[in-house]
């Protein structure tokens, strides 16, 4: 796996980089706009889902906690530029990809951690809505066929390098992601 890794070339030039913006609720299946990753960073850091996040950390209970989040947040498909959320209404890949870490108890050492990667540049790196997680986008060959290989190497990879799980919905190509409210939200600097 190590040498597949080394092989992996992350500045993949031919990825446009944009992808599908949605508004909320999650039904909403039909993309409001494209953006990019300067557009969500912008977002995220600013004050536009502040309310939204810190009502949600006020949730203690679980399920109200995701009923919650299902209808106020909007949400971006990283991994690509849809004409409607599903999988065969793709119409471009991003060539992002999003891991996403639910529940992590040392979330400020993983996260300095997945920034010092060695085999993965962060494109973006943020605080999940719910508090306790980390939603790291890191590029990806900007294919429909390998973004599923790319997936199962990166979820192989992260539990031998970190011993930690990644949510395994996030291997869908049209996997939403809800946009939080985080000051401490990290881009690539050569996006700035």
């Amino acid at each position: 796996m190590e040498t597949q890794l080394n092989e992996h070339n992350t500045n993949f030039k031919e990825a446009p980089n944009r992808f599908s913006y949605y508004q909320g609720p999650i039904t909403n299946t039909q993309p409001k706009s494209e953006v990019t990753l300067v557009d969500v960073y912008n977002l995220i850091k600013g004050d536009s889902f502040k309310a939204a996040t810190s009502a949600l950390r006020e949730i203690s209970d679980i399920k109200l906690a995701k009923k919650y989040k299902a209808g106020h947040f909007d949400y971006v498909t990283f991994s690509g530029l849809f004409s409607q959320r599903c999988n065969s209404r793709l119409r471009i890949h991003s060539g992002l990809l999003t891991v996403d870490f639910d529940h992590v108890p040392n979330k400020h050492e993983l996260r300095s951690a997945l920034l010092a990667d060695q085999y993965f540049e962060t494109e973006l790196l943020f605080t999940s809505p719910s508090g306790d997680g980390l939603k790291w986008i890191i590029p990806i060959h900007p294919s429909v066929e390998l973004h599923y290989k790319y997936f199962d190497a990166v979820l192989n990879y992260v539990l031998a390098a970190y011993n930690q799980n990644i949510d395994p919905t996030g291997r869908e190509v049209s996997r939403a992601c809800f946009l939080p409210h985080d000051p401490e939200v990290y881009i690539n600097p050569k996006y700035l």
